[in-house]
């Protein structure tokens, strides 16, 4: 089914709230089977409401509200929506009690204008709200139909699933299942190119490439008659990716780099420590989001001068005279140093220039990646876009998650 979202605010037209209802509701409806074909956004003006509710079903049989069922002046959804679809409010007495249930619960007072709240289209079916004041309808006309819903998310949320979904699961005809995968050392223009072969040719499941901060993602959906159906169409056209681009992709369930390597080196019980320079300990700020990981991170320490390379790694201070800070041959010592000290089994080192400035004559995004595994050293060179400062660094430590990761996979 055709379907629009239409979210009513003057607040989100200004910036001041983000629209997570959309974002939440696309994904339900998504799910279900359903189309979302329009985001509407409008604020609390009722003409340009009336005008977007029309405009929408013109295309689409079912809106879907949030927004402008609260007790004030400026909310007019219901108003409009009767407008729209040939109805008029009347007082509707289950709602009243329940506000009037509603308030004494919260001791609080009704005032004059929370009774507007309890008036409903005369042909709509009321949706209860349990989490707060104003309820929710549904009202069709002509087989078209629209679903009023408030705007805070946790109202909104919590009636779309206790009163909405079930309407909707009785109306429908499929499901979408999506697989989102995640992948990293080529861009969204390379992963289109190799994907060709299969997105010239695609019609379902669908495929769509996605840039993300420094790496990229890819969506696989599949609409069919049933989960199972859906779920392994997906997964067939996942071997079919797999076969072209298999060595970049990290996670085939939407998952962060770090968090996947997180599991592996607790899955492996293998133990790691870092030593930092231009990233600044950010790598270890990384790996300690992940749950349980003090059962295999056993340290990370920053050495973001030379001497600190000296002092606490023992790099040779004739290694960075020679060949600067930002070297293979710093980025060695620093891991194998590190490994003398720690003994864990994967040591991990990065030098390099974040910027804004070359340094040592070198050029800003170039970092050295120097890893010690089970006793043997190796240097991986990377040369970064220059984008900025913060960039930079985060694109250095995905660098640094992806090193482990190639690592414990070989």
């Amino acid at each position: 089914m055709r379907t629009a979202i239409l979210t009513v605010g003057t607040e989100i037209l200004f910036g001041q709230v983000v629209n997570t209802n959309a974002a939440y509701l696309s994904q339900e409806l998504n799910h279900m089977g359903y189309d979302v074909m329009y985001h509407y956004t409008v604020g609390d003006n009722p003409e340009r409401l009336l005008e977007t509710i029309e405009l929408a079903f013109r295309d689409c049989d079912l809106i879907l509200t949030t927004g402008g069922l609260g007790p004030t002046q400026d909310d007019l959804t219901k108003e409009v929506i009767c407008q729209a679809m040939d109805d008029y409010l009347v007082v509707n007495e289950t709602c009243l009690a329940d506000l009037k249930a509603y308030m004494m619960k919260m001791n609080r007072t009704i005032t004059e204008n929370n009774y507007k709240q309890a008036n409903m289209p005369s042909r709509a079916v009321v949706l209860p709200n349990d989490a707060g004041t104003a309820p929710g309808f549904l009202l069709e006309k002509d087989g078209k139909r629209i679903i009023a819903m408030p705007g805070p998310p946790r109202e909104m949320t919590r009636m779309f699933e206790k009163q909405v979904k079930p309407i909707l699961a009785a109306h429908q005809d499929s499901v979408i299942s999506y697989r989102i995968l995640r992948a990293f050392g080529l861009g969204e223009s390379r992963m289109e190119t190799e994907l060709l072969p299969l997105i010239n040719v695609q019609t379902d499941p669908t495929i769509a490439t996605y840039a993300k901060e420094g790496e990229c993602s890819l969506r696989i959906a599949s609409k069919r008659a049933t989960q199972q159906e859906a779920e392994a169409a997906v997964d067939d056209m996942i071997e079919k990716v797999d076969a072209l681009i298999g060595d970049y992709i990290y996670s085939h369930d939407n998952e962060e780099l770090v968090q996947v390597v997180g599991r592996l080196l607790l899955e492996k019980n293998i133990t790691i420590s870092c030593c930092e320079s231009c990233t600044g300990g950010l790598f270890a700020g990384a790996l300690t989001q992940v749950p349980g990981i003090s059962d295999v991170f056993n340290r990370g320490i920053v050495t973001y001068t030379n001497q600190a390379k000296v002092d606490e790694l023992g790099v040779s201070a004739d290694t960075i005279e020679n060949y600067g800070a930002v070297s293979q041959e710093t980025a060695a010592e620093m891991a194998s140093g590190l490994y003398r000290i720690t003994g864990s089994d994967i040591c991990i080192s990065i030098t390099g220039v974040a910027g804004p400035e070359p340094s040592e004559g070198k050029p800003v995004g170039l970092v050295y990646i120097g890893m010690t595994w089970q006793g043997a050293t190796t240097v991986q060179k990377v040369q970064m876009r220059n984008v900025n400062r913060e960039w930079n660094r985060h694109y250095a430590v995905l660098s640094m998650l992806h090193e482990v990761y190639r690592r414990i996979i070989m």
